[in-house]
């Protein structure tokens, strides 16, 4: 796998799952699952969905990667990467992880300042991690039921808690919308995060396509069962078990591809 290649799939970020459901087709009907009761009408969004990505987004989104060399794109997930650390900074203090939180805060503040407003991500080398944290899990953390699978239109994967959760996410603790809060900043910079984030997906959309034989069922199992470790920090509670198919995780597939693919022409060394 070329070393560009590597690169798509290490910087999608969490924005995988959301945006897979852009590019992937409807499938055919199986058996109801009682954690997805909407299912006609989320496949029906999910087809949508579908349809927008094929006529506008990801053609926009090839473009984009024609255009833009992958150290810019980095640096521009790198940016919008650096406000979505405030959102888990903010969400690990509500969950009471007041020392991950502290670290998140001084990740924010690193990459800030001497990441040049985010554009270099230098943070997790100084010790500050990087970690995931929404509202949707807060609420999870707190004990709130998942409610009902919902596909969103334009956002895919999600559930009724998650879907709730985005509210406070992305319109009370995300700082692009105070920095970017008059059109047409607000848009175009909405647009950008968005087209990035789908053109890091154009690699590791080959993957999830091969992995899967009904897409719909594959990415709502694989969203499921990711959300409910992300809520348990990778430790669900004693005698409980993933519900659904196990799915690969994307660093597995990641570790797959590298091994099975001998690396191209001047990529030997590990990337940095």
């Amino acid at each position: 796998m070329t070393r560009a290649g590597r690169l798509s799939i290490r910087i999608a970020g969490p924005w995988l799952l959301p945006l897979l459901a852009l590019s992937a087709l409807g499938g055919c009907a199986t058996a109801h699952d009682p954690r997805d009761p909407l299912e006609p009408m989320n496949r029906a969004i999910y087809k949508f969905n579908d349809a927008v990505d094929k006529v506008a987004v990801k053609p926009v989104a090839k473009g984009y990667v024609k255009v833009v060399p992958p150290p810019i794109r980095m640096g521009i997930t790198n940016f919008f990467g650096n406000f979505r650390d405030v959102t888990t900074a903010a969400n690990g203090l509500l969950q009471g992880k007041f020392k991950q939180a502290a670290s998140d805060a001084g990740r924010v503040g690193v990459n800030t300042t001497m990441g040049l407003l985010g554009v270099f991500e230098v943070a997790t080398r100084l010790g500050f991690p990087k970690h995931e944290e929404d509202f949707g899990q807060t609420l999870g953390y707190w004990g709130v039921k998942d409610g009902p699978y919902l596909v969103l239109p334009f956002l895919g994967p999600s559930n009724l808690r998650d879907a709730l959760g985005l509210i406070p996410d992305f319109w009370l603790t995300d700082p692009q919308f105070y920095v970017f809060h008059d059109a047409p900043g607000s848009w175009i910079s909405l647009g950008v995060r968005y087209i990035n984030a789908r053109a890091n997906l154009l690699e590791v959309e080959k993957v999830f396509r091969e992995a899967a034989f009904d897409e719909y069922s594959f990415l709502r199992d694989a969203y499921l069962q990711r959300r409910r470790n992300l809520i348990f920090d990778g430790s669900l509670p004693e005698g409980e078990t993933p519900r659904g198919p196990k799915r690969k995780t994307l660093k597995e597939m990641e570790e797959e591809l590298e091994l099975d693919s001998p690396p191209a022409a001047g990529d030997a060394k590990p990337d940095r």
